[in-house]
């Protein structure tokens, strides 16, 4: 196999990767989902990448070991130490508690996940079943006099890190008092809350004890203590998208380092955004945002997704339109039509068919295509060019399933298209509380919301009707 080179975020630049002396594999941690909401397909497009990332590591034969945090305690909406908190307007939304918003959403994102051919990570891990372990790394700095404790928390005093710009490349001079966040107590602009305390006046639907007082972890600590808990205080690789650069892997190194003396992550990978319109990128904030229920709706398979993120590099902006999730479709009706006649070419008549010199040419090909930064466009390319080869059939089934190993297309099974949504399974008091907010939204005239509403809806396999006497709705037949 060729060697492996990926992109890393610390040092701008591709290196070769292999493992340390000694270490039996390799050990990645994920940023996964804050399950206050449905995942957008924008969201998802994170995952697709990480998962090609194990899947080629597997394929150039390492072993991994992958964990992906399930973010199930309430934190702020912003990075930043302020806003609302996600898992109470998550509640307050759908009118469920705190732990069956939880629930409800983590389900749904790990169906999704696996909808779209995503390997289970080998841990998974909720952040509720790790407060513990956050008051130690806590403890921790502020044993090492890294903290400093204000009326509402315990904070990072990020000042005392040295190299805290370094990784986001941040102009530390130029942050102006309040520009980021209002500074309150806090000494410096990019401090960040390690623990903060819950309000005196109100009860928390997510609080516990700490040796501070009763409160709940502040977002950053809670990545930290899973990944080491999991993986040990030196990772090899840490993923997650261009927008946790700044301030969310920028704290989880400042905190992570100050805490054990050690080298947090070896590699750092983040994935581009995926643009809709134009818009940046797509977000739930915004109000525009397409889960991949939403698709399956409009008749769009997983693989056809799957299949448009692979034709555009992780690092690059991915423009999302219905337009190219035509063209991914035909894209793989074209790829499946070459492939389904070679399936069970290559059985145990053919051991080992990816035998002959010209085989093994592609198959080096494609290996070096995924291994120089995860290179899925190209890759493709040397898929379908080995199909108009004059190879055997054996040997081209042979390759088609060793490369499906990195693509996963699910070349070779049946492409079954799903109902989202059994139409007995519809929640109608989740469908009323839906069509108040759409109805208040329409009348602020927020159509942002209020179409972000309707595609939730149409998820459901809900038709709604706008008249003279209202909004009626039925489940689609």
């Amino acid at each position: 196999m060729s060697n492996l080179r990926f992109y890393n975020t610390a040092s701008r630049s591709v290196e070769d990767f292999s493992l340390p002396a000694g270490v039996p594999q390799v050990r990645i941690y994920c940023c996964g989902p804050t399950v206050y909401h449905f995942a957008h397909i924008g969201n998802l497009r994170a995952y697709l990448f990480e998962d090609v990332l194990r899947r080629t590591l597997e394929y150039h034969g390492f072993a991994v070991k992958h964990v992906v945090n399930i973010t199930d305690v309430g934190h702020l909406t912003s990075d930043e130490d302020d806003g609302d908190d996600k898992m109470e307007k998550g509640a307050a939304r759908t009118g469920k508690t705190v732990w069956e918003v939880a629930e409800f959403y983590t389900q749904a994102f790990q169906k999704d996940i696996s909808r779209l051919g995503i390997l289970t990570p080998t841990v998974w891990c909720k952040a509720t079943d790790h407060i513990q372990e956050q008051i130690a790394l806590v403890q921790t700095l502020e044993e090492k006099g890294f903290t400093y404790r204000t009326s509402d928390g315990i904070y990072f005093d990020s000042h005392k890190f040295s190299r805290y710009a370094d990784f986001a490349r941040l102009d530390i001079k130029g942050l102006h008092e309040g520009l980021r966040i209002d500074m309150g107590e806090k000494k410096n602009a990019t401090d960040f809350a390690l623990w903060k305390f819950s309000p005196t006046d109100t009860k928390r639907a997510m609080e516990w004890p700490s040796p501070w007082g009763v409160g709940f972890p502040g977002w950053h600590i809670e990545c930290s203590a899973m990944a080491m808990k999991h993986l040990g205080e030196t990772l090899d690789i840490h993923c997650g998208g261009t927008d946790h650069v700044r301030i969310h892997h920028t704290n989880e190194i400042a905190q992570s380092e100050c805490a054990t003396g050690k080298l947090f992550a070896r590699f750092w990978m983040h994935g581009e955004f995926l643009r809709m319109g134009d818009s940046d990128k797509m977000s739930k904030s915004s109000g525009e945002f397409l889960t991949l229920d939403v698709l399956l709706n409009k008749g769009y398979h997983p693989m056809e997704y799957r299949l448009l993120a692979l034709t555009s590099h992780y690092r690059n902006y991915l423009n999302f339109s219905f337009e190219a999730m035509d063209s991914a479709r035909e894209g793989l009706k074209s790829l499946r039509k070459k492939t389904d006649p070679l399936i069970g070419q290559g059985g145990y008549k053919h051991t080992g068919s990816i035998g002959s010199t010209k085989a093994k040419e592609w198959q080096a090909k494609f290996a070096e295509a995924v291994g120089d930064d995860l290179n899925t466009s190209k890759a493709l390319g040397f898929l379908n060019l080995m199909l108009k080869d004059d190879l055997q059939d054996y040997e081209k089934s042979a390759l088609v399933r060793d490369f499906d190993r990195v693509l996963g297309l699910g070349l070779g099974e049946p492409l079954v298209l799903e109902t989202p949504l059994a139409t007995n399974a519809v929640d109608a008091s989740r469908v009323e509380a839906l069509l108040v907010e759409r109805t208040n939204a329409r009348k602020n005239k927020d159509f942002k919301t209020s179409d972000r509403i309707r595609d939730e809806l149409v998820a459901m396999n809900v038709v709604i009707k706008d008249g003279p006497q209202g909004t009626t709705w039925e489940v689609k037949s």
